[in-house]
């Protein structure tokens, strides 16, 4: 089953652009890379050049001797058996971090040959911005594909109602929408956003082949562990990312080296957490207490959350069956309702809002899921998994810095009262537009 990515609409914008570079698309693996820059070959060229650097690593050969890109072109053009033709061809370099020379070739192509359209990707780019031929910072434009999104998935199942919930008013929605709505929202949680995943389920509604597929996925990822790092850090890498669970079961959601092996500290794990944080396979959070911008500046590394880049791969982390988010109306209760402050920080960094925080006061009984910074305003969002509203820490956050405007994501109705906006967890796609028009209408205006 086809799924529409909205990241395409940023890649035809790049190819219209008069001061386009070599395009790097970085993503975790399984997330749709290969497949979405095919797509936008197909629809947007009138052909393409595929070389996948993993799959024949002969093709490293074409950029040994000195970087120069029209003999780089001519052993393309033969290799390809076509004529690269600017603006009409798509070159694309997949798996460029196994080709470092590849990787650093870009540089030229942006300086020496600009009219060629050429797009890259790689699961773990991020662990090349070291690597000996160094990167080519400032000569390539950079966009990071992530898990689909629940709204992607929305479109994918039901049309009709994504369609609706796009520019939705600032309004409840009827209760026979809210239901449809949740009933998506609930397989989502449960198979998560790579597309091998959510296309198996939403064609055959197949849980058990929607299942093998999430497994493979993190096969995929486990396997890569022993493939790129050093061995006597493998075990370390192992012992996080299995921890992970088990640090989001806790009620003090702070991530604790002492939780992945007893007695670590940070300077024993901190590399191989750094591995998996530049492989996109998890999402770092930092702790800031006094919220003031830049949040950056005001973060402390060493209180930090975890969140794994797809609620899919967390819930099979977990152990947790399909059937148990499926077939259960108390799906937010216990560790289920967990899942729902993972999605919505994987929700929040697909609209690549960075930097993403989180607040706790100085006696530490007092916690904000998430802050980010709109325009001169920092907004705290704080997640309620179910429709119990009562969120004591937003109050004391409120009452402390007085934002103009809160944002609590539950399963109640679309509402903004005395400042404070409820966007349900199925409408999250909308959460920008939402927000700016919760500050139009002022503290004062309840809705």
């Amino acid at each position: 089953m086809k799924i529409e990515r909205a990241l395409l609409q940023e890649l035809v914008r790049w190819k219209k652009s008069p001061r386009r570079k070599p395009l790097i698309l970085n993503g975790v693996r399984q997330c749709g890379k290969t497949w979405l820059l095919k797509e936008f070959g197909e629809k947007e060229f009138d052909s393409i050049v595929y070389l996948n650097f993993e799959k024949d690593d002969k093709l490293a050969s074409f950029f040994q001797g000195a970087y120069e890109p029209s003999v780089i072109l001519r052993n393309l053009n033969a290799y390809a058996n076509q004529t690269i033709v600017p603006g009409q061809t798509l070159i694309v370099f997949d798996e460029i971090q196994r080709c470092p020379r590849a990787l650093n070739s870009l540089k030229y192509f942006c300086e020496d040959a600009p009219e060629y359209a050429i797009v890259s990707a790689g699961s773990l780019l991020g662990l090349s911005l070291g690597a000996k031929e160094g990167f080519p910072v400032g000569k390539v434009d950079l966009l990071e594909l992530t898990p689909c999104t629940f709204f992607e998935y929305l479109q994918t199942v039901n049309h009709g109602l994504s369609e609706y919930v796009k520019g939705i008013p600032l309004a409840p929605i009827p209760e026979a929408l809210t239901e449809k709505l949740a009933n998506y929202l609930r397989e989502y949680l449960t198979f998560g956003g790579m597309p091998a995943v959510i296309s198996t389920f939403a064609e055959f509604h197949d849980l058990e082949n929607a299942e093998k597929e999430l497994a493979d996925v993190i096969s995929a990822y486990e396997s890569d562990f022993s493939k790129h790092i050093p061995a006597k850090d493998i075990a370390k890498l192992h012992l996080i990312w299995k921890s992970i669970p088990v640090q989001f079961a806790k009620e003090n959601r702070k991530f604790l080296y002492s939780e992945v092996r007893e007695g670590a500290r940070a300077k024993d794990l901190e590399d191989a957490l750094q591995w998996l944080i530049n492989a996109s396979m998890v999402v770092q959070v930092k702790n800031v207490e006094i919220p003031e911008l830049p949040l950056q500046a005001h973060e402390d590394r060493k209180f930090f959350k975890l969140y794994t880049s797809d609620v899919g791969v967390l819930r099979r982390l977990a152990g947790l069956a399909p059937s148990v988010l499926l077939n259960n109306l108390d799906v937010f209760s216990g560790f289920k309702g967990k899942l729902a402050e993972n999605y919505v920080l994987q929700q929040l960094h697909a609209m690549n809002i960075a930097p993403i925080s989180y607040w706790t006061n100085a006696g530490g009984n007092a916690e904000v899921d998430f802050l980010i910074q709109d325009g001169e305003d920092i907004i705290p969002i704080e997640t309620k998994s179910g429709l119990n509203l009562k969120a004591q820490s937003l109050r004391t956050y409120r009452s402390k810095f007085h934002p103009r405007v809160a944002v609590r994501t539950s399963m109640s109705n679309l509402k903004l009262d005395d400042g404070l906006l409820n966007i349900p967890l199925y409408l999250l796609s909308e959460f920008p537009r939402l927000l700016a028009l919760a500050k139009d209408y002022g503290i004062s205006r309840k809705l």
